[in-house]
């Protein structure tokens, strides 16, 4: 069973002591920046149903902004666990003035998308000088944008995630290459 809370729902299940796990599900790097206190970090594309306790303890979906959230709701759907997505995500929850832990300032992967993608249309538009052909990059990206709309998920910002410079190193941990 899947629900969608509103942050001020969420404040009141936890100033009511409700028992829930709450699993934030953005990338490590995002979670650095700022989380509630007692949230878990599992990213999306690493989350399993292994991950989800089941001790009849309700579980609760964060990301940035709900979308991600929801995505994992609809992952775990069907299953013996009631699940919940915080609507408007932690940006939310902080605007609701609920409790967060904040890190080291990231550069969001939305606006890396943004640099990405736009970087690549220039440059197809300006080696099209050279050769036509290389208008295609230009188009691959305007497709794989209007895609990444439609079906509301970003192949780009998936890539991007994975990279170095949004992965977070704890102590005692080897460059991941």
């Amino acid at each position: 069973m899947t629900e969608t809370i509103l942050p001020k729902q969420f404040a009141e299940m936890r100033r009511e002591g409700q028992s829930y796990h709450l699993i934030d599900v953005r990338t490590p790097i995002e979670f650095q920046e700022v989380h509630l206190t007692e949230a878990r970090n599992i990213p999306l594309d690493r989350l399993k149903f292994e991950d989800i306790p089941q001790d009849g303890k309700p579980v609760v979906f964060i990301c940035k902004s709900g979308t991600r959230g929801r995505m994992a709701c609809d992952k775990f759907a069907g299953h013996e666990v009631k699940i919940f997505n915080v609507d408007g995500g932690t940006q939310a929850c902080v605007e609701a003035g609920l409790a967060v832990v904040r890190g080291r300032k990231a550069m969001s992967l939305e606006r890396q998308v943004r640099i990405a993608a736009g970087s690549l249309v220039l440059l197809g538009a300006i080696l099209s000088f050279v050769h036509p052909g290389f208008l295609a990059i230009s188009g691959f990206v305007g497709a794989g944008l209007v895609f990444s709309g439609v079906t509301d998920t970003c192949g780009m910002g998936m890539m991007l995630a994975k990279m170095p410079w949004n992965q977070v190193k704890t102590p005692g941990q080897a460059c991941q290459t």
